[in-house]
């Protein structure tokens, strides 16, 4: 577990065409999905600023918006903290995601391209090598870029940012649950059948397996958790 002086935010670049509170707010909310900023902890708008090499202006403006996306809550009279995720939270997020991953499934066996194929293929292979070095950050890293790319086979723009966003939900503890035992390499092989099932464009076959690859996630991470004992 990192400690306070290793989990400094570093300060924004602004070599980029978005405002200033814009660039703020995906720095502090990458902060909180990366575990940097944890669950309950309380977010000082001085402190934020000194890290960020900003004012605090920005930093408000950053955590009223976090506040309303659910990442943020203010308590009266103490200020902001960063939001917890209880087991319901998760249960709900998952019931959301497995239906609209589904969906998005289905409409990739439909749509997906022979170069989007190979993309999937290469990241089997890549999850593989990473399995066999135990690094569960890359494995992380390497299941976001699976996603991102089934989603946008989809080819629905709205759905895509659904996804993308129920993901960064549950992303904090997404470490605690394939760190159990044989987890990463279920979640390879479950993949790999999406893949194959994506390939043959067998669309009954991807609903299927899409509706079980998340239901298995799901009981992971509860499983997980659970026995961590970080939320309730």
């Amino acid at each position: 577990m990192a400690d306070q002086k290793e989990r400094r935010l570093l300060p924004v670049k602004l070599d980029t065409y978005k405002p200033l509170r814009e660039v703020v707010f995906d720095a502090v909310r990458e902060a909180i999905i990366d575990g940097v900023l944890r669950p309950g902890e309380r977010l000082m708008e001085s402190q934020l600023a000194e890290q960020l090499g900003v004012s605090r202006t920005p930093v408000r403006e950053a955590i009223r918006k976090l506040e309303l996306e659910g990442f943020v809550v203010m308590i009266p009279r103490k200020g902001a903290y960063v939001a917890g995720i209880s087991l319901k939270d998760i249960a709900d997020v998952f019931e959301v995601r497995a239906a609209l991953e589904a969906l998005a499934t289905v409409l990739a066996a439909e749509r997906i391209t022979e170069e989007e194929l190979e993309e999937l293929e290469r990241i089997l292979v890549r999850k593989a090598e990473i399995i066999e070095q135990q690094e569960i950050e890359l494995f992380i890293e390497s299941d976001k870029k699976f996603h991102e790319i089934l989603y946008r086979a989809s080819r629905n723009q709205r759905l895509i940012q659904i996804l993308t966003n129920l993901q960064d939900e549950v992303h904090r503890f997404r470490s605690v649950s394939l760190a159990s035992p044989g987890r990463m390499r279920v979640a390879l092989e479950e993949h790999r059948k999406v893949v194959e099932a994506l390939a043959d464009r067998d669309i009954t076959r991807a609903e299927a397996l899409a509706w079980e690859h998340i239901e298995n996630a799901e009981n992971s991470l509860m499983e997980a958790v659970r026995k961590k004992g970080d939320i309730s």
